[in-house]
């Protein structure tokens, strides 16, 4: 029997119809093996450190099981933002067409150039985890053990 991790995805975009490109994504994520999918609902956010002038973006949170491993993963999440219109090399700072951000797998903590788990910048992002909070707020973070809600509700008022 393969074992299966848990993970969390962020999927962001803000260009084209972020709903139908969010669905294709799913759709892709589920075909190539990811099981249990749960999607929260589309959130808006303003754009964080990006150029001036960028769209708002259109945020959700994916939950689901992967029989791989995490860098397995992320590869996939990579040639699915290719195929939805995002070049290869990309910055983080530019308006996309889609996103997959991996910002939870199991219990895993990693840093090394290709991927650093949880996503680095998640505990302070609301944009991050308002999405998360409606599918996992029970869930912690590995490196902190804190829980997604706790995170949630020390973040700052929003202004």
């Amino acid at each position: 029997m393969v074992k299966s991790t848990k993970f969390a995805i962020m999927l962001g975009g803000n260009l084209g119809n972020s709903a139908e490109i969010f669905r294709e994504a799913v759709k892709k994520l589920a075909a190539a093996g990811c099981g249990e999918l749960k999607m929260s609902r589309i959130y808006r956010s303003a754009p964080v450190d990006c150029v001036p002038g960028t769209p708002d973006f259109s945020d959700a949170a994916l939950t689901g099981i992967w029989p791989g491993n995490a860098l397995e993963l992320l590869r996939l999440c990579r040639k699915l933002e290719q195929e939805a219109g995002r070049p290869a090399d990309h910055s983080s700072r530019e308006s996309r067409t889609l996103d997959l951000d991996l910002i939870l797998f199991g219990d895993e903590v990693r840093n090394t150039p290709e991927l650093t788990l949880p996503h680095p910048r998640a505990q302070q992002r609301r944009f991050v985890l308002e999405p998360l909070a409606e599918l996992i707020p029970e869930a912690r973070f590995p490196d902190t053990g804190r829980k997604i809600e706790e995170c949630l509700r020390n973040l700052p008022p929003e202004h």
